[in-house]
């Protein structure tokens, strides 16, 4: 059944301890390592605030506190950038203070991305909610945010979503594989173009779950399709 209710409030797992990004994560979270000039967890808040989510809840842990410092107002500075000319400077870290509703839980012990998203359970009520990992950031061919295209297909046609990528048949090891139907390219209006919906004009396409294998070696494997780093859940997921 599709949704019609707005989809509000995203996850963002960032507790873990970066083992893969060692040396440099023993340092700083590795949800900080800057593209260029801004941290990765920069630019998955703003892949979530450009596809409507405004609540965001980010799971972090002991030290992790860069990352609060990061989305909070720093006054003083902000004025000391104004008092040098640099109001454009001041400008652009008041936007990242105010860009969404930021709030925070503590994840007590590294226990996985399921206990990370089940910290969250509180704050997001019984209600739809996405998911976007932290130290992940994704492309997108049609200009949609690949969160946005996922929003999109709960709404045309309701229950949990995931994104997927292709992987080389070699890699499948390393990987959640699904296991499914895929879905022809719907008709109806805005689904499949640019606008909103599945990317089907760059190769996407829509495939309805069966289930998932973990990391099945290629002879296994019952696609070539792995779970991304981007996530749609209805509050039914809490229940397992």
């Amino acid at each position: 059944m599709a949704n019609q209710r707005p989809i509000t409030k995203a996850v963002i797992p960032a507790a873990g301890y970066g083992t893969r990004f060692l040396p440099i994560s023993k340092g700083i979270p590795k949800e900080m390592i800057p593209v260029v000039d801004t941290p990765v967890i920069q630019l998955v808040v703003e892949e979530a605030v450009q596809a409507g989510l405004t609540d965001i809840i980010i799971v972090i842990s002991r030290d992790k506190r860069a990352i609060e410092e990061h989305f909070d107002r720093n006054v003083a500075l902000e004025a000391t950038l104004e008092a040098k000319g640099r109001s454009e400077d001041a400008a652009a870290l008041r936007r990242i203070a105010t860009m969404a509703n930021i709030h925070y839980v503590w994840q007590q012990e590294m226990n996985g991305l399921g206990d990370a998203i089940r910290c969250a359970r509180y704050h997001v009520g019984n209600e739809p909610f996405a998911v976007l990992l932290g130290d992940t950031i994704m492309a997108s061919t049609s200009g949609v945010p690949v969160v946005g295209q996922l929003l999109e297909v709960h709404r045309r046609f309701g229950g949990s979503v995931v994104a997927l990528e292709k992987v080389p048949p070699e890699k499948v090891h390393r990987y959640g594989v699904i296991d499914g139907v895929t879905v022809e390219a719907p008709t109806s209006p805005g689904v499949g173009s640019p606008q909103g919906g599945v990317d089907w004009q760059h190769g996407g396409v829509l495939v309805k779950a069966r289930g998932f294998v973990e990391k099945p070696s290629p002879a296994e494997a019952p696609s070539d399709l792995a779970v991304a780093s981007r996530y749609l859940f209805t509050p039914a997921i809490f229940e397992y």
